[in-house]
């Protein structure tokens, strides 16, 4: 069974590259087009997955992550925002790059957080068991929804999303 930290990881390191690999296409924007579409939906589904079984769990079991998880909701709020800057511009503009690069940095911020405070703290609070039943339940919810089909993309306001779910 996968486990969920081995996804989410994964999924850190597919957008790294990803990213990089747009940014080598700044004077090709057909092909910068075509991949920012299969990396924004990825980033939505990764995020999407993320709150619905990662961060409920977090908080479930590790004390006192309710700040970690607040953070957590505003950086997926700001990579949508970045998103959608660059879906109302035109593909190529100045402002499309704009949107891309703020997804870019709001991502970076996640990865960097989540990978230095919850996913340490998931790990010494989670058995494997649990790990491997997240793991099964995100992996499930990113087939079922292929290019975030199915995925508002709507924000989450971060005190309302723990409240919920703590």
């Amino acid at each position: 069974m996968p486990d969920v930290i081995r996804l989410i990881l994964d999924d850190h390191e597919t957008f790294r590259s990803r990213f990089a690999e747009l940014a080598k296409l700044r004077d090709d924007p057909k092909a910068a087009a075509a991949l920012w579409k299969g990396l924004s939906a990825h980033l939505e589904v990764h995020a999407s997955a993320e709150e619905e079984h990662f961060y409920p769990a977090l908080l479930e079991s590790v004390e006192d992550s309710e700040d970690e998880t607040k953070d957590a909701i505003k950086d997926h709020d700001e990579i949508r925002d970045g998103i959608r800057r660059a879906a109302a511009a035109e593909v190529g503009s100045d402002e499309w790059w704009g949107g891309i690069q703020d997804a870019r940095e709001a991502n970076d911020e996640h990865l960097a957080e989540e990978e230095r405070d919850d996913i340490p703290d998931f790990l010494r609070a989670a058995t494997v068991e649990l790990r491997q039943e997240l793991g099964a339940k995100f992996e499930r919810f990113e087939n079922e929804h292929p290019g975030a089909r199915g995925l508002s993309g709507e924000d989450k306001d971060p005190d309302e999303y723990v409240a919920e779910n703590s």
